[in-house]
């Protein structure tokens, strides 16, 4: 699990962009997954810490890979012009 502590003394490179991104990726379906079971199971409170677990996993690994690796998605916040479009997309097997 990555930590405030862990984004801070890794910088923006000890993980690299594609393992960030792959992280980001298997927590969002972890999201969606208990997102469904909870769902079902709407009383869970074992689900529910485990999902707000994630939810917070989630924002530290998006703001180490819009750090070190530069915006996830088109909507969010541009600082030098059009950065979305610059070097490879995330989903592009060179974007590292």
């Amino acid at each position: 699990m990555i930590n405030r502590n862990t984004v801070r003394e890794n910088g923006n490179r000890a993980m690299n962009c594609k393992t960030l991104q792959q992280r980001l990726q298997a927590v969002d379906l972890a999201i969606v997954e208990t997102t469904l079971y909870l769902d079902v199971y709407p009383d869970c409170k074992k689900a529910l810490e485990y999902h707000k677990r994630l939810l917070k996993e989630r924002a530290l690994i998006a703001e180490a890979l819009r750090a070190g690796c530069g915006p996830t998605t088109a909507w969010e916040e541009q600082t030098d012009g059009w950065e979305w479009v610059k070097g490879p997309w995330p989903w592009e097997p060179d974007a590292n």
